[in-house]
């Protein structure tokens, strides 16, 4: 993802989750414009975006799933690629502009502009700021990594991919989601 600011004025945090620009994030003190999303990135959210409602709905579990939807984390305004709200948080924040806290689920997808410590940096900041659960997927690579606060599981070709925390009992093959 290419990173270009979007405006200098004044722009709170506090500003941002009361009405949050389209397509960009609130961080460091400036409204950054998320870019260098490709067919295949969208094609991915996408698919992810529907595997993870799908299982949601018929696992009984419910929940709503989101695509670049803006949360909180301890620090900045973000919009994961993908994200999974509980039931129960759909209940208490369902209705408000943005989440005023890090979604339980988030994944983000590496488009090939992405810098490689940012990407990661971010996941590190959705696990630090109350997510249970994040999938950094490298489509071009069919790589994705699962994070909890206590484990790192690397998944590639060939392999199934699981939830670990949150969305228990979901797979996909690897290959099936990034095909």
């Amino acid at each position: 993802m290419v990173i270009a600011t979007v405006s200098p004025l004044v722009f709170s945090l506090e500003d941002y989750m009361q009405n949050p620009p389209d397509g960009v994030e609130w961080v460091d003190g400036q409204l950054i414009e998320k870019k260098g999303m490709t067919l295949l990135h969208g094609e991915v959210q996408a698919t992810l975006s529907a595997y993870w409602r799908s299982y949601a709905i018929s696992s009984g579990q419910g929940g709503k799933v989101y695509t670049d939807t803006p949360c909180r984390t301890n620090k900045q305004g973000r919009r994961p690629d993908v994200a999974y709200l509980t039931p129960s948080l759909v209940a208490q924040y369902g209705k408000l502009p943005v989440l005023p806290v890090s979604f339980p689920l988030a994944a983000e997808i590496a488009s090939p502009t992405d810098l490689v410590e940012e990407f990661f940096a971010k996941a590190s900041e959705y696990l630090d700021s109350g997510s249970q659960e994040v999938w950094l997927v490298l489509p071009e690579n069919k790589w994705i990594l699962v994070m909890t606060e206590t484990q790192k599981l690397w998944f590639g070709s060939g392999e199934v991919v699981s939830t670990q925390v949150v969305l228990p009992g979901f797979s996909v093959a690897v290959d099936e989601l990034l095909a």
